[in-house]
């Protein structure tokens, strides 16, 4: 039996970890292939796949992703943001300059504001969200009332005073809703700190509850930004660490949203094939 290795980066940001990989060394059977690598147990262990190809004449490289249980996303934030910390690192590249990524969301602009070591901060260019009228849906026989947020991906935003003891398993339920979600939804829950902060607690396609999310924290400001009559710039607290909105041309509706946080290469390896 021989044995072959496929390659791999990974990188966190805030608590939200991924996997990065050369497209080149995709099997045919990627789905699976992603399922087996990121089991926490019997593999390395990440909440998706960052695979990554090479780019053009308008961006440095091109990403797609596939989360942890082999589902395709649109995007991450804080999987772009990991990967153009390894991209920095392989390439040199000095504080102040940019990397561009192409998504499945579009174009991403990722610029490197801080580094020491393997530590990365990056500002992230996230587009324009689209905060939609507030939904009811039924949860365990009660109405959950949420705000809908399109920014790359779906999101279904939630406001409460407390974080309930089964968030997970409401937020679980609100993903089963396919009338309202037929491609499936990221969930937060959110809590209102102050004028300048919020703290959120997540649950994503694909992936179950995370420490951090980059689209997550950019949606719940956006719809706290629309809704809750906060600053423009906020702190977005996730149990992994917090992160930087900002979204300075709310008041009109049509402006880009930048998120600004971390990211930080954790190792590097081989993951094993037995090829018979």
């Amino acid at each position: 039996m021989e044995t072959k290795c496929v390659p791999f980066w990974k990188a966190s940001a805030c608590g939200n970890d991924f996997l990065i990989i050369d497209g080149k060394f995709a099997p045919a059977q990627i789905e699976e292939f992603t399922r087996r690598i990121c089991d926490r147990y019997n593999g390395v262990g990440a909440d998706g796949v960052e695979w990554v190809y090479p780019g053009e004449k308008d961006f440095q490289l091109r990403i797609r992703l596939i989360n942890a249980d082999g589902s395709h996303a649109e995007l991450s934030g804080n999987g772009t943001r990991c990967v153009a910390s390894w991209y920095v690192a392989q390439n040199h590249v000095a504080q102040g300059n940019a990397v561009r990524i192409a998504t499945d969301a579009g174009v991403k602009i990722c610029e490197l504001t801080g580094h020491n070591g393997n530590e990365f901060s990056f500002r992230t260019g996230m587009g324009v969200p689209v905060v939609h009228p507030e939904l009811s849906i039924s949860v365990q026989g009660k109405d959950m009332r949420g705000v809908p947020v399109s920014i790359g991906n779906p999101q279904f935003i939630t406001f409460i005073d407390e974080f309930p003891h089964d968030w997970q398993m409401i937020a679980a339920e609100i993903q089963t809703d396919r009338r309202h979600f037929p491609e499936g939804v990221n969930i937060e829950f959110v809590k209102v700190l102050s004028e300048t902060d919020i703290a959120i607690r997540i649950f994503e396609r694909g992936a179950g509850e995370t420490m951090s999310s980059g689209t997550g924290s950019s949606a719940s400001a956006a719809a706290a930004i629309q809704t809750k009559g906060v600053q423009p710039k906020l702190n977005v607290h996730a149990p992994g660490g917090s992160q930087i909105v900002d979204w300075e041309s709310s008041a009109t509706g049509h402006g880009e949203l930048f998120l600004a946080g971390p990211a930080r290469l954790v190792c590097r390896g081989e993951y094993f094939l037995s090829v018979v």
